[in-house]
């Protein structure tokens, strides 16, 4: 099922990211999140995609054995920065052949161990086109294709008003709804959807939900990231804690829980869960939510 039906059935979606594992403890963890998670019956998953396809197939076996084995709908990355489009097309007809019935389209960051590589493309609006033209797929309408949106503003695009028009560019490509970047502050949000009304991006909206669980992650993120924001609400509550790790979890728990109910009274779309592998923050968020699937039609 495209993600695009899925959003008009659900009057909000409620979907997890994860990463590949590689093996061994990592593929321990995963699948212990995957079994605590399951209950509420996420409308999609996505999977992340390494920089410069560093994880293709790790990314491709982790999206069919979801759909094989949890019946999930997974949404796996592609990023098509380094690579040319005759690989693009190669991944497309192996997703074709598994069923796999959507993508999320990103222009991704080069490998920092083997530096910037030329490619096809230019950015993700050329990847979302090719995408769509593609003819290989047995669905009736081909690939369904989601793509980001920075709430707080593209690292790579310090001018706000050019960012809303390269989004606009992405979706008029053939994008059916935006998946954001993590962020801590919802009116970052509000403002980012107010922005792309204005804009005339008219595709649903999905939230992406991070919550803080350690001092150490805050700051990978904020790296990541390249600047998220914190507000200070949530720096003070996170100072109370004193660097104690269950306070500090227990700090990023709560203050998520709070973000998803505002977000949820103001009608988004979607909550997409970064889960980093890990099943207990998102677990707790959706049981402070009441987010069960027996709540959910």
């Amino acid at each position: 099922m495209h993600i695009r039906d899925i959003l008009v059935r659900n009057e909000t979606a409620i979907s997890f990211e994860f990463f590949p594992p590689r093996g061994g403890e990592s593929s321990r963890r995963l699948s212990q999140t995957v079994a605590e998670l399951s209950v509420w019956e996420p409308d999609f998953v996505s999977v992340t995609y390494g920089a410069g396809g560093s994880t293709r197939n790790l990314t491709h076996d982790l999206v069919v054995n979801l759909k094989r084995d949890a019946g999930w709908e997974p949404i796996p990355h592609l990023t098509c920065i380094g690579h040319s489009e005759e690989e693009i097309l190669v991944i497309l007809r192996r997703y074709a052949e598994a069923g796999i019935s959507n993508l999320l389209a990103l222009r991704g960051d080069p490998p920092r161990d083997r530096g910037s590589r030329e490619g096809s493309f230019a950015n993700a609006r050329e990847l979302v086109r090719v995408i769509r033209d593609f003819r290989g797929h047995p669905a009736a309408g081909g690939f369904g294709v989601g793509v980001a949106g920075f709430p707080e503003g593209h690292p790579a695009t310090p001018n706000r008003l050019r960012e809303m028009d390269h989004l606009k560019a992405k979706v008029d490509a053939g994008a059916d709804y935006i998946c954001t970047q993590l962020f801590f502050d919802n009116r970052d949000f509000y403002d980012f959807r107010e922005r792309c009304e204005l804009a005339g991006i008219g595709v649903p909206i999905i939230a992406g939900i991070m919550p803080v669980v350690s001092i150490q992650q805050m700051q990978r993120v904020a790296d990541l990231a390249a600047g998220a924001r914190f507000p200070a609400r949530l720096l003070k509550s996170l100072a109370r804690a004193n660097g104690e790790a269950a306070a500090v979890e227990e700090v990023g728990i709560e203050y998520a829980t709070e973000q998803c109910a505002e977000l949820l009274s103001q009608g988004v779309s979607g909550l997409h869960f970064y889960t980093l592998n890990q099943p207990k923050p998102t677990r707790r968020i959706l049981e402070n939510l009441q987010l069960r699937v027996t709540t959910r039609g």
